[in-house]
């Protein structure tokens, strides 16, 4: 991939969800890199499940789509401890993957031994193979840590740094971020009743 080939195209992910209920939304926006939107898709994942990997698998295959050039994940850890393997979407889906928290997660093995008394070991061996985070300095002079599949670290900056504006997160998942949680908010009232 030519990352400074001006029609570079992204899918990026993020989620919304609600403790109490049993699914998130994940949406997908595929933008360019002169940041005009050119899809959107939707999905989900169990809430403490074990399904989100192979759910962004399918969102990324049901777009069919031959034009996108990297697959961009608002973090690695969503859904209450739904763990997603970048390796695995990679390999399935043959583009670059690039993960991207803005903290670190201090004492999560804890909080899964907490949430899943019963049968923590997978979600601990599935947490153990997502391996180390880089922390970047971004052009906006913003940190991230990030982890990336199928590119080099130095290519993975240059293509976030593409799709920032301002801040450290980038336009596709900001935009991600608030349609997630503006679907989530139209399907759920304030009490967390379902509408209509």
């Amino acid at each position: 991939m030519n990352i400074d080939k001006k029609g570079i195209r992204v899918l990026a992910i993020a989620e919304s969800f609600r403790k109490e209920k049993t699914k998130s939304i994940l949406t997908g926006i595929v933008m360019r890199k002169d940041l005009i939107i050119d899809g959107i898709i939707f999905g989900s994942a169990t809430i403490g499940g074990d399904d989100a990997t192979q759910n962004i698998i399918k969102m990324y295959k049901s777009l069919q789509r031959n034009d996108i050039n990297f697959l961009l994940l608002d973090g690695l850890i969503i859904s209450m401890y739904n763990i997603i393997d970048g390796k695995t979407i990679q390999d399935n889906i043959g583009i670059p993957v690039i993960a991207i928290t803005f903290k670190n997660s201090q004492g999560i093995e804890y909080s899964i031994k907490k949430h899943f008394p019963s049968n923590y070991n997978n979600k601990l061996d599935n947490l153990k193979k997502l391996g180390k985070r880089n922390f970047v300095l971004l052009k906006t002079d913003k940190f991230l840590l990030i982890r990336n599949w199928g590119i080099k670290l130095d290519d993975a900056i240059k293509l976030l740094n593409s799709f920032l504006i301002q801040g450290s997160i980038p336009e596709p998942i900001k935009l991600a971020k608030m349609i997630s949680r503006a679907y989530l908010n139209t399907i759920y009232d304030n009490n967390g009743n379902r509408i209509g």
